[in-house]
């Protein structure tokens, strides 16, 4: 008997006391958003790694124009009714698209035609949301007149992305291992840099090298500069017009893509999918 009444107080605490997942503490339906993380298709080679002539690929000549399309197809999969651009509103994105439609720009290289207003258009979206923004450094130098200051040009002295330490030069080997050349097709190169693994060692790039620069000055102009800038972004896609309906495809250069999945599997207001889960 008294084995018994041990057990079920024993029931009784655990029941009592067992803690809910995080999880169940939001149990809120999410809208599902899908990140693509490109190279840039036109190469203006404005990044930290650029791409030599001889490893850039034409995504206009016959073959690559096929896996084009074969990525178009794959994304289409995701089914979005709302795609986000790496675009300032200056850029006039739906302008552009509406032109788009029309047969205009199908001869631009740069990716947001390439697969952000073809998959629009074969969508039938007629809206894309420009989600670029600059950064509060930006905004401390330009908006306010600080230009000039002694502390922003020290803070940025040297920061520049040409670090020779060791895990810099890993860095290089990585990324240069991750051009189009090195892949059967673009689809499974975008497979591979839009991975979990990828995303995590991408945005470890920014961790190191110009970062140690002196006490804290590249950990600032980390926070005031890049990561400011992809928080703002993600600010700017939370002010999209959303619903649990709602499938946000989002396309970006893939150094946001690294801080971007960051930023969504933390958010309870967001289901990431995995680029690679598509069926």
């Amino acid at each position: 008997m008294k084995t018994l009444i041990y057990t079920i107080l024993l029931c009784l605490a655990t029941f009592t006391f067992a803690q809910k997942k995080p999880s169940e503490y939001f149990p809120n339906p999410k809208t599902k958003v899908l990140v693509v993380g490109s190279f840039h298709f036109d190469y203006p080679n404005l990044d930290a790694h650029k791409t030599e002539k001889n490893d850039q690929v034409d995504v206009l000549s016959p073959k690559t124009s096929q896996e084009v399309t074969e990525l178009v197809n794959y994304i289409k999969k995701f089914k979005p009714t709302k795609i986000a651009i790496e675009a300032f509103p200056s850029w006039n994105a739906n302008q552009k698209l509406n032109e788009y439609k029309e047969g205009k720009h199908t001869n631009k290289r740069d990716e947001r035609y390439q697969i952000a207003m073809r998959t629009a258009k074969e969508c039938n979206l007629n809206e894309l949301y420009s989600i670029d923004a600059e950064s509060v450094l930006d905004d401390l130098q330009e908006r306010f007149g600080k230009t000039d200051s002694l502390y922003f040009k020290n803070l940025s002295a040297d920061y520049d992305f040409l670090s020779g330490d060791v895990i810099s030069k890993q860095y290089n080997s990585f990324f240069k291992s991750t051009e189009p050349k090195n892949f059967k097709s673009l689809l499974e190169m975008f497979k591979f840099m839009n991975s979990k693994e990828y995303h995590q060692y991408e945005y470890g790039a920014y961790l190191n090298g110009d970062f140690k620069l002196r006490e804290h000055y590249g950990a600032d102009m980390l926070a005031l500069y890049w990561y400011n800038r992809n928080l703002r972004m993600f600010r700017n896609i939370q002010n999209i017009p959303h619903n649990s309906e709602d499938r946000i495809l989002v396309v970006v250069g893939n150094g946001h893509a690294s801080v971007l999945r960051q930023l969504f599997t933390s958010s309870p207001e967001f289901d990431y999918i995995e680029f690679d889960s598509l069926k």
